[in-house]
């Protein structure tokens, strides 16, 4: 950084040498001090920018026209500025990680603005049934959204599965909704534990109490008694929107573009 300073420092004064010395058109060295100062002038400018991008990171931004010049930005960042969440993977720690990021910097950007989760999900399984993740995962998303207070919007397309149907229970009441086509599924936690007899027993007793905690969670987003979600959690319960919407598990099906929940403002701008 001392090198650079120097330089920079003998560069200056050599352009105020340069503009000291004024040659009249007689003067054959004229057109020759021009070409140079403006050759010196240039190579300090290029010096202070990259000095520019060794201190401070990258440089500002362009504006032209108040519009920003630039790559344009990624999807998620979209999606993140008009305050939606989209959950299209089961729920593993990556997933859950990006989710609850998410939730809390909107909550930190508005208090009062809705957020709506859109919810494609296989829950803590794969579509065959493969585990892949924890009921803790969803434990934690549950809990955040019920810690922001912002009030969450939720939506159901293509699928919402075992924990993933539980998070589309637990959405604002009044504003939980699917689309025609989507389907949801009640199911209980499943355990494929292995090892000696004391730890699938430890297992096991752990399964339950993810078991009971989900169809709590269950019964209080849809008002029903504990007992009734149990039982049906017991096998695989598969209920199309307007059934959804019967069990209280949802509010409403979203049938047309009118009624969709938000409406992004890069579309809005676009009209």
């Amino acid at each position: 950084m001392v090198y650079f300073k120097s330089i920079i420092a003998a560069t200056i004064a050599l352009i105020g040498a340069s503009q000291a010395f004024t040659p009249n058109a007689s003067n054959p060295a004229a057109k020759k001090v021009e070409l140079a100062r403006a050759k010196v002038q240039n190579e300090y400018l290029n010096l202070a920018d990259g000095m520019k991008m060794v201190a401070g990171g990258a440089q500002a931004e362009e504006y032209y026209e108040g519009v920003r010049i630039g790559p344009p930005p990624d999807l998620p960042s979209l999606l993140l500025h008009n305050r939606i969440v989209y959950i299209g993977m089961p729920l593993v720690p990556a997933v859950t990680e990006l989710v609850i990021a998410e939730l809390l910097y909107l909550n930190y950007e508005s208090t009062t603005d809705p957020i709506t989760m859109y919810i494609n999900s296989s829950g803590t399984t794969t579509a065959t049934g493969q585990q892949v993740g924890f009921e803790t995962e969803a434990f934690a998303i549950a809990d955040v959204m019920k810690y922001v207070r912002p009030p969450v919007h939720t939506v159901a397309l293509g699928q919402a599965f075992g924990a993933a149907a539980m998070l589309l229970s637990q959405g604002k009441r009044g504003k939980r909704s699917s689309l025609p086509n989507a389907t949801i599924m009640l199911n209980q936690p499943r355990s494929q534990s292995q090892g000696q007899a004391s730890d699938i027993a430890i297992k096991a007793r752990e399964v339950v109490h993810n078991r009971k905690t989900m169809c709590n969670l269950i019964a209080t987003g849809c008002q029903k008694p504990l007992n009734v979600v149990e039982s049906d959690c017991q096998r695989t319960k598969y209920l199309q929107p307007h059934e959804a919407v019967e069990y209280g598990l949802i509010d409403r099906v979203l049938e047309s573009e009118s009624s969709l929940p938000v409406k992004p403002s890069f579309i809005t701008q676009m009209n």
